[in-house]
């Protein structure tokens, strides 16, 4: 700042009085997310309790020029194993999975463009949005992680996302999203996303025995 930036500078500052402030407190606790997952749950538990909603959780994003290394650390760093992938200015594109990420394609791109696997970057390997089937929020409210879990076997895949209308715009706002090992965890068992037992009956069924 030059001098007369520094002069009203000072003059703004004159209105301002600096907050009454102390040491912080032995043992000082922090916040956390208002709303957290239940450790447990079963087929007949809400859908909400199994999802990770990002008006609690903030989303982890990467863009699509970041190479695969970048992504597979900010997986590690988060402990998930999902990134939405998200062009400026935070439209989503679509994701990009450990499972992309460990699968056949990037070997297939090093051997068809004779690169470095850490040159391969996550548009190379990401599932665009119009590869991904997403659930309605207003549909998840009134849905059983049953339910979800049936949905994940029928597209037979491991996360899903979950969407509701944006205030004040037309756009289309991702809420959330379903794990299928977050609910294993949940639920104390397995949950195969192959093409196996797709019903929330015959799930339930599976899950008894």
């Amino acid at each position: 700042m030059n001098v007369s930036d520094n002069a009203r500078h000072d003059l703004m500052m004159k209105h301002f009085a600096g907050l009454p402030a102390a040491t912080l407190a032995a043992k000082a606790c922090f916040r956390r997310p208002a709303r957290s997952l239940p450790a447990r749950v079963t087929l007949d538990s809400s859908a909400v309790d199994a999802m990770t909603d990002f008006k609690h959780v903030i989303a982890v994003t990467i863009e699509p020029r970041a190479n695969i290394d970048e992504a597979n650390r900010k997986m590690i760093e988060n402990g998930i194993r999902m990134l939405l992938v998200v062009e400026d200015p935070d439209s989503v594109l679509g994701i990009v999975t450990a499972g992309d990420m460990l699968g056949e394609r990037p070997m297939q791109i090093v051997q068809e463009r004779g690169i470095r696997h850490s040159d391969i970057e996550v548009r190379d390997i990401v599932t665009l949005h119009a590869m991904l089937e997403v659930m309605q929020m207003r549909d998840v409210l009134n849905a059983r992680v049953g339910h979800v879990v049936a949905t994940l076997k029928r597209t037979q895949r491991q996360h899903a996302l979950v969407v509701e209308p944006n205030d004040g715009d037309a756009c289309q706002a991702v809420r959330g999203m379903f794990s299928a090992s977050q609910i294993a965890r949940q639920l104390g068992v397995p949950v195969h996303v192959g093409n196996v037992a797709r019903t929330f009956a015959e799930i339930e069924t599976l899950l008894n025995h």
